[in-house]
């Protein structure tokens, strides 16, 4: 199965791939008035969320793209339980599709020029029982933009999932730190031992050991990222 999309993953959990998926369907909503874009947005499976919470991921994901289809079609598999997918699952009685995983972007391909992906947890987390985010990823052929947190340890974090993923035949097509956070208001934030000097720091040094890969940061409750970024050439591959 062949897309044209990007499929946001992360290092671990709560590193805040929804307001990097969410960032970069408006920015490509922001230059599809010239180009044309048909925006989709799918997240194959989520957990510790119920459909009719409008701070979930899935109907984040869907109002950033302009309600596009359904909120059944953004995430057609959820469960209440805020543990991991499979084991959300089996505590409502019930298991994960895994082939509705893969099957439920068809809807999305027919309907969108690109489509934005997002996993549940780091790419190599269960969102089933036999599989994981890497997985999907590799099935839908969607190129990575992996996440990770402004904080100390990001070098060595993002660089493993980076070199995981490369090791498993998959394509990363950026990198992006994200303020989960909001940033102190303080001049010490931006101090060399501040979070914005060091989300700064932390992306400079991944720019040098993944070029030409692109790396950027995205500051909390932004929309734009530092440095700008071609999410549509990224997509297309």
């Amino acid at each position: 199965m062949a897309g044209c999309g990007l499929f946001v993953t992360g290092t671990d959990t709560g590193v805040g791939k929804t307001a990097v998926a969410v960032a970069i369907v408006a920015s490509l909503r922001q230059n599809s008035h010239q180009a044309g874009l048909r925006v989709g947005v799918y997240k194959p499976v989520a957990s510790g969320w119920k459909p009719d919470d409008a701070s979930g991921d899935a109907l984040q994901l869907w109002a950033a793209a302009g309600r596009p289809l359904s909120p059944e079609a953004v995430c057609p598999q959820s469960f209440a339980a805020p543990i991991s997918p499979p084991r959300s699952a089996r505590a409502a009685g019930r298991c994960v599709d895994e082939q509705l995983l893969r099957d439920g972007f068809e809807a999305w391909r027919r309907a969108s020029d690109i489509v934005i992906v997002e996993g549940a947890g780091g790419l190599f987390s269960p969102l089933a029982e036999k599989t994981l985010n890497a997985d999907v990823a590799r099935d839908l052929n969607l190129p990575l933009v992996v996440v990770d947190t402004g904080r100390l340890g990001a070098i060595g974090r993002t660089l493993a999932v980076v070199r995981a993923a490369r090791a498993e035949g998959l394509r990363v097509a950026a990198v992006v730190i994200s303020h989960v956070e909001p940033m102190p208001h303080d001049p010490a934030a931006d101090t060399p031992a501040g979070l914005g000097a060091i989300a700064r720091a932390n992306a400079a040094d991944i720019a040098e050991w993944i070029d030409p890969v692109p790396v950027a940061v995205l500051r909390h409750a932004a929309s734009e990222f530092e440095p700008s970024i071609d999410w549509a050439q990224l997509a297309r591959g």
